[in-house]
């Protein structure tokens, strides 16, 4: 038995007309009928009953139809769903994100993916920073990581997505606060509030690099793990902070960010996968992701103050 005869017999008790049953197949009668009395003998029941006038089901052959409406319209469903995720409009994607895209990219991302890719379960880890993006990648419980550069991992592909320019976050009240622009010069001496070091952090070794170049070492008074934290200690007047633009974005009262120079300083936002990973529902959503960074707006005005406490 094949599937063809599963078709045939349903178009035919549909249709109780062989004639017009072989025409909505698209085959000749004589064959029509030879199938469906094959089928009869291998289900061991008689499932029609023709005379010269008319064609009717048994009561074997309403049950066996049925079946047969389930059965097929099952798998004309099963191929469909298979062609959809093949093509990326239906499945399950799970991103990670370091902090400051958390508060930019990732929102306006996962909205618009919602009205695109309906069908695509999208699960979201925010906050993340690269060294466990990777690490989650690598472990499969992440699918794409919204990650800093540098990223050399054999088996990860990474393409940039946007560049970033560089702001100092300050508290609203400190002496640097009203200038239009900073050098890393000028932070000689400032506490440092930066994220988790030791490896843990693109944005740590950068702002060290950044730090060594100027000719000193940062004073680090916090460390934390969570862009939200690092800006909310920078508000609370314990330190300032080095951080990517999208960072103002955060909406947290007594903060001023003020664009470090040259405007050249940045970093890269670059989208990380496994290499191997079929394609489908993550090269849509990486389309999906192009368009919506290239018409993202950006950061709010750094030189304008955060709502005063």
């Amino acid at each position: 038995m094949e599937l063809r005869h599963l078709r045939y017999f349903r178009a035919v008790a549909e249709e109780l007309h062989f004639g017009r049953a072989a025409e909505r197949l698209h085959i000749a009668q004589p064959p029509l009928s030879q199938q469906i009395r094959q089928l009869e003998r291998e289900v061991g029941a008689q499932l029609l009953v023709r005379t010269t006038r008319s064609v009717e089901l048994t009561p074997a052959g309403e049950a066996y139809l049925r079946r047969v409406v389930r059965i097929l319209d099952d798998v004309d469903a099963a191929g469909l769903q298979a062609r959809r995720i093949a093509d990326g409009a239906e499945g399950q994607l799970a991103i990670g994100c370091v902090g400051s895209a958390t508060y930019s990219l990732l929102p306006r991302l996962v909205r618009v993916l919602g009205d695109v890719l309906p069908d695509v379960e999208v699960s979201v880890r925010g906050e993340m920073l690269a060294p466990a993006q990777l690490a989650a990648l690598t472990a499969g419980q992440i699918d794409l990581a919204l990650l800093r550069r540098p990223v050399e991992l054999a088996g990860v592909t990474a393409v940039t997505v946007r560049r970033d320019r560089l702001l100092i976050a300050l508290p609203a009240d400190h002496r640097l606060s009203t200038r239009p622009e900073l050098f890393m010069e000028d932070l000689r001496g400032e506490p440092f509030i930066t994220h988790a070091g030791h490896g843990r952090s693109i944005m740590s070794n950068l702002v060290a690099a950044l730090c060594t170049e100027a000719g000193f070492v940062p004073q680090i008074r916090h460390e934390v793990a969570e862009t939200s934290t690092l800006v909310t200690l920078v508000a609370a007047g314990l330190g300032i902070a080095v951080v990517p633009a999208p960072t103002a974005a955060l909406d947290i009262a007594g903060v001023r960010y003020v664009p470090l120079s040259p405007e050249s300083l940045g970093v890269d936002l670059v989208a990380a996968h496994k290499s191997d990973n079929p394609p489908g529902v993550l090269a849509r959503v990486l389309e999906v992701l192009r368009e919506v960074a290239a018409d993202e707006v950006g950061a709010p005005d750094p030189s304008t103050p955060a709502r005063a406490q």
